[in-house]
């Protein structure tokens, strides 16, 4: 097996770009498609169930009992990718803002780069490619990004890009072991953490490739409202002072207790039943 990607989805049943799956999926090479349904409360467990069944093959779905955030579905399910033996796990974006024809230049990248352990999908607005963000949006990520890169000491051009993609290994392991701080800005924390267990800004530069989409697309009825880009720098002060500060000791350990138990799940495809994860159905 080699790549796993991650679908955390909450009421999706009506945005889930079927078809577009659909297509992707019957012509996939070595690529696994895990979907999270994040205690969704209307059909969305349906259709994912829908392609589970039509693609064994290449799909599996799992579900949590209750609505946790993106964080908490993008954890579970990464976790559920390594413990599987896949040798990439990522996670994408439910409404295929980014292509997922695009996760074998993701591949592509960890293939040509040993060293690499985390390949970004980075939305810069390049001639020759289709990149199209809403404006003000698009300020307020690019704002955004370099305050993160601040407090990481490193330089990001797009921390928030829905489509990223790990090497696994032990490091990713312990990073994905406990739950975040964060609901949103999870993808800091991860640095974060990698930068925690690498040791030094330099270390965690070296380990990153950033890599220009060809295409995205600024999807209609985005779930991150104003509330949560106002919340962003609170949560970036919460994240330096749990990793960065002299009191940070052991910075994974402040995490919040795992709580939220996953329900039923289909079974990964093509997977040896003595890798599979144990997973309690919900009562």
């Amino acid at each position: 097996m080699e790549t796993c990607i991650v679908i955390p989805c909450y009421n999706e049943e009506k945005r889930l770009p079927f078809e577009a799956y659909r297509r992707f999926i019957r012509t996939s090479r070595e690529i696994t498609l895990l979907f999270v349904d994040d205690g969704s409360t209307d059909s969305t467990r349906v259709v994912l169930d829908t392609l589970a069944r039509e693609f064994a093959r290449v799909v599996s779905v799992t579900s949590l009992q209750r609505n946790s955030g993106k964080a908490e579905a993008v954890r579970r399910g990464m976790n559920l990718a390594i413990k599987n033996g896949f040798n990439h796990a990522g996670y994408w974006d439910a409404d295929l803002a980014t292509p997922l024809e695009a996760i074998y230049e993701f591949v592509d990248v960890l293939g040509r780069h040993p060293c690499c352990e985390l390949v970004i999908g980075s939305r810069l607005s390049l001639l020759g490619r289709a990149i199209h963000r809403e404006p003000r949006r698009a300020r307020l990520g690019h704002l955004f990004s370099k305050v993160a890169s601040l407090t990481l000491g490193i330089h990001v051009r797009d921390t928030q890009c829905g489509a990223k993609l790990f090497r696994v290994n032990d490091r990713l392991s312990q990073v994905f072991a406990t739950p975040f701080h964060s609901k949103w800005i999870f993808d800091i924390e991860i640095l974060a953490r990698l930068k925690c267990l690498i040791g030094t800004s330099r270390g965690l530069s070296q380990k990153i490739y950033e890599l220009p989409l060809e295409a995205w697309e600024d999807i209609a009825e985005s779930k991150l409202g104003l509330r949560d880009m106002l919340m962003a720098p609170i949560e970036l002060a919460k994240i330096s002072s749990n990793y960065f500060m002299p009191w940070s000791s052991h910075p994974f350990s402040a995490a919040p207790a795992e709580t939220i138990e996953p329900a039923k799940t289909i079974p990964f495809p093509n997977v040896e039943p003595s890798l599979q994860v144990p997973i309690r159905n919900a009562a």
